[in-house]
């Protein structure tokens, strides 16, 4: 037994000594000031204060911040005060270290990143929303104190990622879902794009095996056509670029297996008709900076000389970055196959800065700790959004996302200052982004000359004046004229006064009628009516009530009391279980009453029977979906890819349980949506398949016809999603139909 514990011993020794010493090399590698030294001796005092600690995986506990600080030098590309704080950074919360412990060691600048860490640490989210909230505010606070606080915690995540392997199926749900739903975002905003494609790939396979596997199978399939099809494109601009004396690197990009299914997702195709699965890059060599916007455009006179040019696709993103730093030029043309190619062209400098993000912009600056500009303003907004948080967790979430996830357009002041707004931004969303008392009392505006709404969505190039009057208040109407976090934070927070009021009124008015009917409004009472009407939390219940757009009622009173049970409820079995005898019956008794026409045969790892289909994206057998255990103790079921469920598997991780399908006759509700060449008989055709030939029964019927075009969405009543999908490819085979898709 000892010799044996003895040689696992060695083993783990070999195999911490391996990955110390990758991380070494790299590091020696880089452009950083060698601090040897100080690497090692975080990476020793991590070591002995990790000892005995195995990860889940069964390897060392020191393996995972060995691992993290890696990405950190490799991967992100920071310096040794980045990878000590790696090295460390679980140390106070796994162990009886403090942080006044690390600056006794290390000095006060790492242990201020490895205290921003501790204070974000566990993931951004808990099981409570409110404290969700308050983790991300930290973590996005931490940011303006030393952005190399997030970048590390960036990289302690894409690690969690790539071991998920080891968790059990309801913490990867979990981590996966919040993965997406703000890391991702995230590292897509400070411009890490390779960090980004990773996770949004790693979250999808973890969300979506199956699927991920049989996308993956097929670009592999396809690689070798693929292949041939980029080097008859390429050859002819290669012989350009070398006539020209560049040193190049010339080579096809292909798509990430989650951005090929969120196309094939959007767009209702199947992996065969997503063209533009690659994108052309050419990546040239140039010692001068000033040289590189000329020679982009040179290539870019090549290239249009021999292929026909996408003039709508055209980004200049050379000239005007992108907030998150991001340089090249994008151009698409018309490839030999008949299809559209994008060609992204940028200097060795731009391609590293765009891959890698704003850390490598210290490499091509004096000094380390140079901002960049652009950050820092969406750093500052960030800021600005902090002070006024929403009182929503949830709203603050989105809130931020909206400034996360934002592509951006470019617009000008009268003045000629540029300013940077999310795509779809409008008049309003410009007026408080230059000041709030502009934008509450915002009239209208006047772009490139033009009186135009406040409404009014702008784009790239206008120029915008913003008209206000001090008789003007803000509306509630306005929130949907918004695109910019910081807009509907500053318009929510002008309308928070008068909504106060309003709630304390409602409030009120619950409690008095609650107590004529012998009823006390307590915690449980309060959720059920939440539930019932739909509310997203009590002050919005409160607000609904005093603003009238709630009713006091009998069918309000319904909602809290107890109800008669159905006899024809489907209770579910635990799959688990032996599959002999029967379900006690005080399990069932146990379960609150629902609503039985949206109650639907699934299985649970944990046996919870009580089930609603959600009506936000109305799954069907076969789908992939994910159970959300809401309020009333009912299994909510969305699909994997609803909206909705990215934002409970990031929000309410712990409500989160495992659903498959179960066998059942039941019949499910689905829509198809059809378009094509009207001619004469086709609807006839379309019937006939639908009820004659397949055998489906359908429920509803809307045909709109104008100029030679036909538009049809058909309701029916099916099975599983093959009899959909079957039916769409039947459907696609009749003459004069050009798309049929599942709505």
């Amino acid at each position: 037994m000892n010799d044996s514990a003895n040689i696992s011993s060695q083993q783990d020794d070999v195999m911490i000594r391996q990955a110390y010493e990758f991380l070494l090399d790299g590091y020696m590698q880089s452009n950083h000031r060698k601090k040897k030294d100080l690497i090692e001796k975080a990476f020793n005092f991590a070591r002995s204060a990790h000892d005995g600690v195995r990860r889940r995986s069964g390897e060392p506990y020191i393996m995972h911040p060995i691992a993290v600080a890696t990405i950190v030098s490799r991967e992100i590309g920071l310096g040794s005060t980045s990878i000590c704080a790696a090295l460390l950074h679980d140390v106070v919360e796994d162990t009886e270290f403090t942080v006044e412990d690390i600056e006794a060691q290390f000095g006060p600048k790492i242990a201020q990143i490895v205290e921003g860490l501790t204070k974000i640490s566990g993931g951004i989210f808990g099981d409570m929303a409110s404290a969700q909230a308050e983790n991300f505010r930290k973590l996005l606070l931490t940011m303006g104190d030393d952005i190399r606080v997030v970048l590390v915690k960036m990289a302690d995540r894409l690690h969690n990622m790539r071991t998920l392997a080891s968790m059990p199926p309801q913490k990867q749900y979990k981590i996966a879902g919040e993965t997406l739903y703000i890391y991702a975002p995230l590292a897509h905003r400070l411009g890490l794009f390779a960090i980004k494609t990773e996770l949004e790939d790693l979250s999808f396979k973890y969300e979506h095996p199956e699927t991920y596997q049989q996308i993956e199978q097929q670009i592999s399939d396809s690689a070798q056509h693929r292949t041939e099809v980029f080097d008859r494109f390429a050859a002819p601009i290669r012989e350009r670029l070398d006539r020209m004396g560049l040193d190049y690197e010339f080579r096809a990009r292909v798509k990430s297996c989650y951005s090929i299914w969120k196309k094939m997702t959007r767009k209702q195709v199947p992996f065969e008709e997503v063209y533009d699965l690659y994108a052309a890059r050419i990546v040239f060599e140039c010692d001068n900076e000033a040289d590189e916007k000329r020679i982009c455009w040179n290539i870019y006179s090549e290239i249009t000389d021999l292929y026909r040019l996408h003039p709508d696709r055209v980004r200049d993103w050379i000239s005007t970055p992108k907030v998150n730093g991001y340089r090249a030029l994008h151009i698409t043309v018309m490839g030999p196959d008949g299809n559209w190619v994008e060609v992204q062209i940028r200097s060795r400098r731009m391609d590293d800065i765009d891959e890698r993000g704003l850390a490598a912009h210290w490499k091509y600056k004096i000094g380390e700790g140079v901002e960049d500009t652009e950050l820092t303003v969406w750093l500052q907004t960030v800021q600005d959004i902090l002070k006024h948080p929403e009182p929503n967790a949830l709203d603050f979430l989105d809130t931020i996302k909206l400034n996360l996830f934002a592509s951006e357009i470019q617009v000008f002041t009268p003045r000629g200052d540029l300013i940077a707004l999310p795509k779809d931004a409008s008049v309003l969303d410009m007026a408080f982004t230059l000041h709030t008392e502009m934008g509450t009392h915002c009239i209208a505006g006047k772009v490139n000359h033009k009186l135009v709404p406040l409404s009014h969505k702008l784009h790239s190039g206008d120029q915008v004046e913003v008209l206000t009057s001090h008789s003007q208040m803000p509306s509630p109407e306005w929130d949907k004229f918004l695109v910019t976090a910081k807009g509907k934070t500053r318009l929510r927070a002008a309308l928070r006064h008068n909504r106060r009021t309003i709630i304390n009124q409602g409030e009120q008015r619950l409690s008095n009628f609650l107590m004529a009917n012998g009823i006390e409004m307590t915690g449980d009472v309060l959720m059920r009516i939440i539930n019932g009407e739909q509310a997203q939390n009590k002050e919005d219940l409160f607000y609904l009530i005093g603003n009238n757009e709630i009713a006091l009622s009998d069918q309000l009173l319904h909602s809290v009391r107890p109800q008669q049970r159905s006899l024809i409820n489907k209770w579910l079995r635990n799959p688990f279980a032996s599959s002999k005898g029967k379900t006690e019956k005080t399990a069932d008794d146990k379960l609150p009453e629902v609503n039985t026409k949206n109650i639907y045969e699934l299985k649970t790892e944990n046996g919870i029977s009580n089930y609603k289909i959600a009506p936000c994206c109305r799954p069907i057998p076969g789908d992939d979906v994910v159970g959300f255990v809401n309020g009333k103790n009912e299994v909510v079921v969305h699909k994997q890819e609803c909206p909705r469920a990215q934002l409970y598997k990031s929000s309410y991780g712990g409500r989160v349980v495992q659903t498959a399908w179960a066998a059942s006759r039941e019949k499910f509700p689905a829509s198809i949506h059809v378009e094509g060449i009207d001619r004469m008989g086709i609807l006839q055709e379309i019937i006939y398949i639908i009820s004659t030939n397949m055998a489906i029964y359908m429920r509803s019927l809307n045909i709109n016809a104008h100029d030679g075009v036909f538009s049809c969405d058909l309701g029916v009543l099916i099975e599983d999603v093959s009899v959909v999908t079957n039916l769409c490819k039947r459907l696609k085979k009749v003459k004069g139909v050009n798309t049929a898709t599942r709505g």
